[in-house]
């Protein structure tokens, strides 16, 4: 089985210079907690998280409508290719601890996402003919990997 089998196609995009406010209502209509970040030229440049949103704000003090995406997305862009294979995925995601993955052309256009919720899903689903299965114990290794908590240093307690 591959991405494109099961990726979301129907994605919902963001641009640097929007607000928070607006990506923040994109997810919430859109239902979802992630839009890639794309510039003028329609190829990924980043990537906001309703958890980036939530940070930003709190962290800076300042109203959703007084921020842009690009002072709370993550310019790191972990992205796969709707023929890669599940296995590729899930080992991509693994690796960077991310649950979702914008799916991107040969032109690093966004086509899709793929989530862990979508992979999780896609083990129901009856394999078609020729498609590889699902591996359960694959999709909660990586689920154990992403959720594993990262350990900030704690600040210093004065006495």
């Amino acid at each position: 089985m591959n991405v494109s089998q099961i990726m979301q196609a129907n994605v919902r995009t963001c641009r640097p210079d929007d607000t928070l406010l607006s990506v923040a209502k994109l997810m919430w209509e859109g239902d979802c907690g992630c839009a890639p970040v794309v510039g003028p030229d329609g190829r990924v440049v980043g990537m906001i998280t309703d958890r980036d949103i939530a940070m930003s704000e709190y962290l800076s003090g300042r109203p959703l409508a007084s921020s842009t995406v690009a002072e709370a997305m993550s310019q790191t862009v972990h992205a796969c290719r709707p023929d890669d294979s599940l296995y590729t995925a899930e080992s991509l995601m693994r690796a960077n601890r991310v649950r979702r993955l914008p799916v991107v052309d040969a032109e690093e256009r966004v086509v899709g996402i793929l989530s862990l919720n979508d992979i999780a899903r896609a083990f129901e689903r009856p394999p078609s003919a020729g498609a590889q299965e699902v591996d359960a114990r694959q999709v909660a290794e990586t689920l154990a990997c992403i959720c594993e908590p990262r350990h900030h240093e704690q600040p210093a307690v004065a006495a």
